[in-house]
């Protein structure tokens, strides 16, 4: 008995134990992203001198990707390790540019600005930065691409996406009062819970959320017609949150070619820089799934499911009411 005890003693500690190592695990994945760097020289190389490429043997090109919903932290995008990368390559006199690659269906206005901002600040060093759409580069992912000298797409992607979404209002009064369920919020202020499931949305709350819509909106627009040489109107007319096949926003001028990767690389080493066969180093965020992310994920769509299931709606609906408390959060998507 004594030694059956003692052994679901130890098995407890090492499931404990094992458990809180996970749990390390995870924070410092989460905490400090990995950074992937290889070095690769593009092929195809025009004009090559070694004896030439001898000066510039320590410069090289950041390929800098962002991938993923553009937020503060996710399982792919990480902005404080987005902005310190930037940041970071300003300052390194053996960095010549950034190769910037997006694929991205959009995100947070307030994270996308800042490292379009960052990205503009990189380039008062003199260093230019080309950009290249992968299978997205939608809303705020264009938002990011329009801090690029130069704009590249591969023939697949699709771009623009110009527009703001708020996010969605879902007024269950009527479904809880079918259902017997009552659900209030204490607040002051007439606004304060404006947006929220349990109550209607007024007039003057949609006037206000608009008003913020409409201000992301212009400032988004704004930056799309400085930035690819636009007149505001022209720019406007594009900006009603479509997506772009690549041959119509290089006809829209919403890019300047449509190309592959290497191909961009090229014309970037050897006509911005003029410096064939220039290092690539690529800095990338990793980040792989830990065990603790299986099984919150598989708890919380469980919990989504069984919700969504008890009160007749669909899950998307139970998703979108979990993330108010995020609110207020604009996206660009």
């Amino acid at each position: 008995m004594k030694k059956s005890f003692k052994s679901g003693l130890i098995v407890l500690i090492i499931v404990i134990l094992v458990s809180a190592g996970i749990t390390v695990k995870t924070i410092i994945d989460s905490r400090n992203p990995v950074v992937t760097v290889t070095y690769a020289s593009h092929g195809n190389v025009s004009n090559y001198n070694p004896e030439i490429a001898k000066g510039y043997k320590k410069s090289y090109i950041a390929a800098v990707y962002i991938e993923g919903t553009i937020q503060q932290s996710g399982q792919d995008y990480d902005q404080n390790w987005l902005l310190n990368t930037i940041s970071s390559l300003k300052e390194d006199k053996n960095n010549v540019g950034i190769a910037l690659y997006v694929d991205s269906p959009g995100g947070a206005v307030y994270q996308a600005d800042e490292a379009y901002l960052a990205l503009m600040d990189y380039k008062t060093s003199g260093k230019p930065v080309y950009v290249y759409q992968g299978p997205m580069a939608a809303s705020g992912g264009y938002y990011i691409s329009c801090a690029g000298d130069k704009i590249y797409a591969n023939r697949n992607t699709l771009t623009g996406c110009i527009g703001v979404i708020f996010g969605s209002s879902y007024d269950l009064t009527g479904l809880f009062e079918k259902a017997g369920i009552k659900s209030e919020t204490i607040h002051s202020g007439r606004n304060k819970n404006m947006f929220n499931y349990n109550e209607p949305v007024t007039e003057e709350q949609r006037a206000i959320m608009q008003s913020i819509c409409d201000e992301c909106y212009e400032q988004f627009v704004s930056i799309v017609a400085k930035r690819r040489l636009m007149n505001y109107d022209d720019a406007c007319e594009l900006s009603d949150g479509r997506l772009y096949t690549a041959k119509q926003a290089l006809e829209n001028g919403l890019i300047d070619r449509i190309d592959s990767w290497d191909g961009m690389i090229k014309d970037f080493s050897e006509n911005e820089l003029d410096m064939p066969g220039i290092k690539v180093v690529t800095f990338q965020k990793e980040r792989k799934k830990t065990f603790m992310d299986y099984m919150t994920g598989a708890a919380k769509q469980f919990a989504t499911t069984k919700a969504a299931a008890s009160l007749g709606l669909p899950e998307s609906v139970i998703e979108d009411i979990n993330t108010k408390d995020y609110f207020p959060m604009y996206l660009y998507k």
